[in-house]
């Protein structure tokens, strides 16, 4: 039996600590993610990049857990679900590696912050839950710190930042996909699926796009890529069994920290203040949302109706 509304048992308090370490460790594991992506479209094309990452995942869980050593890995209630949820991942993937290419790693991750806005705007249609008139003002100012970060017109950055926002809307359906698995089907087949489905597109257009590597670097690169990012996923999926979605969500934007500091450190990028102004106006955005949502939580316990 769950706990009173307001306490707290010794596990479970042990329990949502090992999820929010768990999630730090994930968020790094992307912030390495996309600084090695960064570095190796230098080198190959970003079709060969994504292959590289979902391949290597794949070969990764293969060896972890596979359908011959983990009896019902394939199965799940909603196979469609499954699919669409991993396609969406391989366009994140895609869009995101693109921009990596002509953005800074603060860019990206500044303009993937805007997520959280995508999902409370999808989450109406999808699931029920309504944008109510606090909701649509956080929304509202979350977009207008993306402008900060993007600065439309003369002086602005890339057009890429186009691709990092359009990541950031299917990532919305992506979270949102994942909250609907999350009832029905196990991790490790959820995981699976997102190698499976990644692998099987990304090796679509191989014969046409191919580039043998003739750099150790890029193959040590290549692999590390997929390492990484799988086992960040993974780490991320044990931190939501482990913490609710809502007090792990802040603990996410500890990513620009990382991707600041790699930057600087990989490829001696400074952030701007227009980027660094944009972030802190989404970040604050995206943790009120979060307060938003904990406090309906907490009126529904209380048996009252969520505010407008």
């Amino acid at each position: 039996m769950p706990p009173p509304a307001g306490s707290a048992s010794p596990a479970t308090s042990a329990s949502t600590y090992a999820g929010i370490a768990i999630m730090c460790l994930a968020v790094t594991g992307f912030a390495v993610t996309d600084a090695t992506a960064k570095w190796l479209a230098g080198h190959l094309s970003v079709f060969m990049v994504v292959w590289a990452r979902y391949v290597t995942q794949l070969g990764l869980s293969l060896l972890i857990f596979n359908p011959w050593t983990t009896p019902g890995l394939l199965s799940t209630t909603r196979p469609k679900l499954q699919v669409a949820r991993s396609t969406l991942l391989f366009i994140i993937t895609a869009l995101n590696f693109t921009a990596l290419k002509y953005l800074q790693l603060d860019q990206t991750v500044s303009i993937m912050f805007s997520a959280p806005f995508f999902v409370a705007l999808f989450a109406g249609p999808l699931l029920g839950e309504w944008v109510g008139r606090e909701r649509w003002a956080a929304i509202l100012v979350g977009f207008a710190g993306i402008l900060l970060v993007v600065r439309p017109g003369a002086g602005g950055i890339h057009p890429a930042a186009l691709l990092s926002l359009g990541a950031a809307a299917c990532y919305a359906l992506y979270a949102i996909a994942t909250r609907m698995l999350a009832a029905t089907d196990r991790s490790t087949t959820t995981l699976f699926y997102t190698a499976l489905v990644g692998s099987l597109v990304a090796s679509l257009p191989l014969p046409f796009v191919w580039e043998t590597p003739e750099d150790g670097s890029v193959v040590a690169g290549m692999l590390g890529l997929g390492l990484v990012a799988g086992l960040a996923h993974y780490l991320m999926i044990l931190a939501h069994a482990r913490a609710p979605a809502a007090t792990l969500a802040p603990y996410l934007y500890i990513e620009i920290i990382g991707m600041v500091v790699l930057g600087y450190l990989i490829f001696h990028q400074v952030p701007s203040l227009w980027t660094l102004a944009g972030a802190v106006v989404v970040i604050g955005s995206g943790i009120y949302l979060l307060l938003l949502e904990r406090r309906t939580l907490a009126r529904l316990r209380r048996g009252h109706p969520p505010a407008a």
